[in-house]
């Protein structure tokens, strides 16, 4: 599993956790790894549990239904955002250089599958927001979250003289995640990974242009 989107499912966050905690995780580790493959719709619950070693009866314990397992699963995406990619901008000083930086070694730790797997918050954006609002609702929140944080730490940069001060923080944000997901979904609509590296290039350029000319270039 890859740590894109994934940091809080991975297996560690399973240490230190009393026994229902560590089932709840265990079966949202394994609803990912099989809904990031077949899709939401497709993904069956003797899918979910095949690896786990669990009963529906456990599943049912901790979750009512699919819809209830596939909520939980994007409080863990927007948990794993956060680490990824909100938190490192949070305590940087050139978020141009973070986000660049970012881009880049998320891209790096995609295995050949997930290169051309898609985005996984944007699939399930693709496939549910039209036919389930919670899920679109949801979806939203954790868009809105991200664009925020890639928002306030532009502004951070234009305060310091390190971004443009001539361009607006908001759409310049809107621009880098949208870009972010429709690059991973182009490459899976082609299966090219080819294509991924070469959004990650123009996506490059574009943080470039985004630096603030020194004064004493002027």
């Amino acid at each position: 599993m890859s740590k894109i989107l994934t940091g809080t499912l991975n297996r560690n966050i399973l240490r230190g956790m009393k026994q229902p905690d560590k089932t709840r995780a265990r079966l949202i580790e394994a609803a990912f790894a099989v809904i990031y493959r077949k899709g939401f719709k497709a993904a069956s619950l003797s899918d979910i549990l095949a690896d786990t070693g669990l009963t529906k009866g456990a599943l049912y314990h901790h979750f009512p239904n699919k819809k209830a397992l596939g909520l939980a699963l994007l409080d863990s995406i927007e948990q794993a955002i956060e680490s990824l990619w909100l938190q490192p901008l949070a305590d940087s000083e050139d978020p141009l250089a973070t986000l660049k930086l970012t881009m880049l070694e998320a891209i790096a730790q995609l295995n050949d599958a997930e290169r051309v797997q898609g985005c996984p918050l944007n699939n399930l954006a693709q496939e549910m927001a039209t036919l389930d609002e919670d899920f679109r609702l949801r979806v939203a929140e954790i868009y809105q979250r991200w664009l925020a944080g890639v928002a306030e730490a532009l502004k951070r940069g234009q305060q310091a003289g390190l971004v443009r001060s001539d361009m607006d923080a908001a759409i310049a944000a809107d621009f880098y995640v949208a870009a972010l997901a429709g690059a991973r979904g182009l490459a899976k609509s082609l299966a090219s990974a080819e294509k991924l590296d070469n959004c990650a290039r123009a996506l490059g350029w574009f943080l470039d242009g985004l630096q603030a000319v020194p004064k004493d270039a002027t």
